[in-house]
């Protein structure tokens, strides 16, 4: 169709307050070009052209728009939908970090391992990781142990520097 835009742009805040929010974005970085895409809108640029300028393809500047028409400017942050869910359990989870904090230190893959036989469950040791750095646990190079050190080294340490 040519001629007139059939789809017009609502105009929620002034031009002058979107270009502040494109100047100094707060927030996730990926709405700037979506703002640019309503300044362009509402400086009388079709749907199509402006959605090339800001480099998306057409559909996605018309459900750019559409969100904005409807949503004003909290419409045009990301929706982030929440994924697979999860295989075990909220109770599992719980098991499972009981289970960890009985011993100091783990591998991802004695991690891996442990999951099947407590639960019948497999994981990747890529979604283990998830896992626990969901519980708080993080990578840590383990500190390396002398086995010539004696269990009482620092109270020998001790002794020795005071004489």
């Amino acid at each position: 169709m040519t001629g007139r835009e059939q789809i017009t742009i609502v105009r929620h805040v002034p031009l002058s307050v979107l270009n502040k929010r494109i100047k100094h974005p707060k927030g996730l970085p990926e709405v700037v070009p979506r703002l640019v895409f309503i300044r362009l809108r509402y400086k009388g640029m079709s749907v199509v052209d402006a959605a090339e300028a800001v480099g998306v393809s057409h559909q996605t500047g018309y459900n750019w728009q559409k969100r904005w028409n409807e949503e004003g400017p909290g419409g045009l942050f990301p929706k982030y939908a929440g994924g697979h869910p999860s295989k075990l359990t909220d109770e599992q989870k719980t098991a499972l970090l009981e289970k960890l904090r009985e011993k100091e230190d783990w591998t991802t893959a004695e991690v891996q391992h442990l999951i099947p036989s407590q639960f019948g469950i497999s994981y990747s040791l890529d979604q283990v990781r998830r896992i626990l750095k969901s519980f708080g646990m993080f990578f840590g190079k383990p500190y390396p142990r002398d086995y010539r050190r004696p269990r009482d080294a620092e109270q020998v340490l001790k002794k020795n520097s005071h004489e």
